[in-house]
């Protein structure tokens, strides 16, 4: 098992790095493909990759990164000066939780509305959405069924719990809480609302298409950073809408 399976946050994984190169530029050794495996990440996280340190990007491998340093700096004391100042900007802004606020205000509403199950996935697809695209949209359609069952269940409708697609359990959700665009007359409230449903199928869509719940052929489509970025929001941003109604229905 690699030393980057117990990083579960950016931060600490960044941290790690630095400490990697560190002991390179020192008269110690790092792992090669742990150097490799973060830099990539960073460099495909939309958020960070402007702060990435620049010899991180024109260093491909430790090698390089070898040669780039022992002839920059003679002494090891200048040479871990240098690798803390360099780091030191984007440590200090993963530290403070970069969150995006709309992310923020969905871990808000997830952790009130049930913190013990959605909230902890949500937190998951956060941190997984560069580093293991695959499961991060696994699990923002995992978010989005877990929300509609538990709605449903605490408004007493019963369902296929073990077969029914998301497609047809938000269907249910959205008619107990009169979000099902047939439910209205106005065009504008039909036009989003079956947007809404659009977006619900696309999600499972993607999970089955690029998820990691289901076996590949031999010429398997393999999701980017960018797509678990999209169906990770567009999940929270449902789940965020659905809890907002039932709440609101309560009231």
């Amino acid at each position: 098992m690699s030393e980057l399976d117990h990083l579960e946050s950016l931060f600490d994984r960044v941290e790690y790095l630095q400490n990697l190169l560190v002991a390179q530029a020192t008269g110690g050794t790092g792992d090669n493909s742990d150097y490799q495996t973060i830099r990539a990440e960073l460099l495909g996280n939309p958020t960070v990759a402007q702060m990435i340190p620049r010899f991180v990007k024109t260093n491909r491998n430790l090698e390089q990164f070898w040669q780039f340093i022992k002839f920059e700096y003679g002494s090891y004391a200048e040479r871990r000066q240098f690798l803390w100042q360099e780091f030191n900007p984007l440590l200090e802004f993963l530290e403070k939780d970069p969150s995006h606020p709309a992310q923020q205000s969905i871990s808000e509403v997830l952790q009130n509305f049930d913190s013990e199950s959605i909230h902890h996935a949500w937190t998951k697809a956060l941190e997984r959405k560069v580093r293991d695209p695959e499961g991060a949209i696994t699990i923002a359609r995992t978010i989005l069924e877990s929300v509609c069952k538990h709605i449903l269940d605490e408004k007493g409708v019963e369902y296929n719990s073990t077969s029914i697609e998301l497609s047809e359990l938000y269907k249910l959700t959205a008619k107990e809480l009169n979000m099902a665009p047939e439910q209205h007359n106005e065009s504008i409230f039909k036009q989003i609302l079956g947007g809404c449903s659009g977006i619900v199928n696309g999600l499972g869509t993607l999970r089955n298409k690029l998820g990691d719940a289901h076996g590949q052929g031999k010429r398997p489509v393999k999701p980017q950073a960018r797509h678990a970025e999209l169906a990770v929001n567009l999940a929270g941003t449902m789940s965020l809408f659905l809890i907002s109604t039932y709440e609101a229905n309560k009231t």
